[in-house]
């Protein structure tokens, strides 16, 4: 597989002519989306999903959507697309193999209501788990982490990635830090996470 890693929590994958892209939200660049065979959407926040953005891409090139069923509501005319997805269920996506964890959103406040929030572990192999820190029960070998949001502690993440326990992790949901936040974090997690970690420049391209 190809990995690009767009801006925020957005990830493309490319295996064997198939395109698939994760969370194309608003602060990440809509060009993720050419040539989308699916799209797979952890949650309803605007970070994660860009309405306009996806229903533009399903305009021109039809595909299915995959993501909680919560998300009728929210993809409006888009939700014809929508491939309701449930924790735990196994499935096939722009011919990739895709496994859904979790199942809701991290608190951010209890006055906050919690949305559905669907993790997914890509070919057995690139863990996205959106937001919440839910460690799946297969090894993974390169672990996507929300190193920045209202709803994490520092603490609790590092944790996180120790017990996924990758090869290697990048940063996913830090589109909100600047660069004295990039370079806090990214020492610390460097010296803190027990793996590989690393912050990817939006548009980074990689092999998984």
């Amino acid at each position: 597989m190809q990995l690009t890693k767009y801006a925020h929590s957005c990830l493309r994958v490319e295996h064997d002519g198939g395109v698939l892209v994760i969370d194309p939200g608003v602060f990440s660049d809509p060009v993720s989306l050419d040539g989308a065979d699916a799209v797979l959407i952890t949650h309803e926040h605007p970070d994660h999903l860009n309405v306009e953005a996806v229903t533009r891409q399903l305009d021109r090139r039809p595909a299915p959507v995959y993501g909680p069923a919560s998300l009728a509501a929210t993809l409006g005319d888009a939700a014809e697309a929508l491939r309701a997805v449930q924790p735990g269920e196994s499935f096939t996506a722009a011919g990739v193999a895709v496994r859904a964890y979790g199942g809701r959103h991290a608190v951010i406040h209890p006055d906050i209501p919690v949305v559905d929030n669907v993790g997914y572990l890509i070919n057995d192999v690139v863990y996205h788990p959106g937001d919440a820190l839910v460690v799946p029960d297969l090894p993974v070998d390169t672990l996507f982490a929300p190193i920045h949001a209202a709803w994490s502690k520092f603490s609790e993440v590092v944790d996180f990635i120790r017990a996924v326990a990758p090869r290697r992790a990048y940063a996913l949901h830090d589109a909100l830090l600047n660069d004295n936040g990039y370079g806090l974090l990214d020492r610390q997690y460097a010296a803190l996470s027990q793996t590989d970690y690393r912050r990817l420049e939006p548009g980074t391209r990689l092999d998984a």
